[in-house]
């Protein structure tokens, strides 16, 4: 470089709110394949349930102007605004056993979940966590 070419910096890649296991990605595009239109998997958190929160997931069929855009696998999740504080860190994976078969969330914001599984209880991530992703 000489001394009149300007120096670009490149752009820092950004951390991933969220990743996608093999298991849950496989079947995620499996769906996705039956379901014409669809841009991707939503995902969210809402207040309710025994343990206070409840995972949302919904398929979206266009993506929100401030929706968070994690692609993994081949796999495209949005994730509401709200959502990305709670959900940091969270790995998405798919599990089969003997009676049902369901998506999980491994998630280290998760302090307790209640005993049908339906709701848990997350903390949101620490403020320096969180502006460290935002970067």
């Amino acid at each position: 470089m000489n001394a009149h070419t300007p120096s670009v910096a490149t752009p820092r890649a950004r951390a991933k709110v969220m990743t996608i296991s093999d298991a849950a990605a496989g079947r995620l595009k499996a769906i996705m394949e039956s379901k014409p239109g669809v841009v991707g998997l939503r995902l969210g958190i809402k207040k309710g349930g025994c343990a206070g929160m409840e995972y949302t997931m919904a398929w979206a069929e266009s993506q929100d102007r401030f929706d968070e855009v994690v692609e993994d696998k081949g796999v495209r999740l949005l994730i509401e605004p709200m959502a990305i504080m709670y959900l940091l860190g969270t790995e998405m994976d798919y599990k089969t056993d003997k009676l049902a078969s369901q998506f999980v969330f491994n998630n280290p914001n998760q302090k307790s979940a209640c005993g049908c599984g339906e709701s848990v209880n997350l903390i949101p991530v620490a403020k320096d966590q969180l502006d460290a992703f935002k970067g």
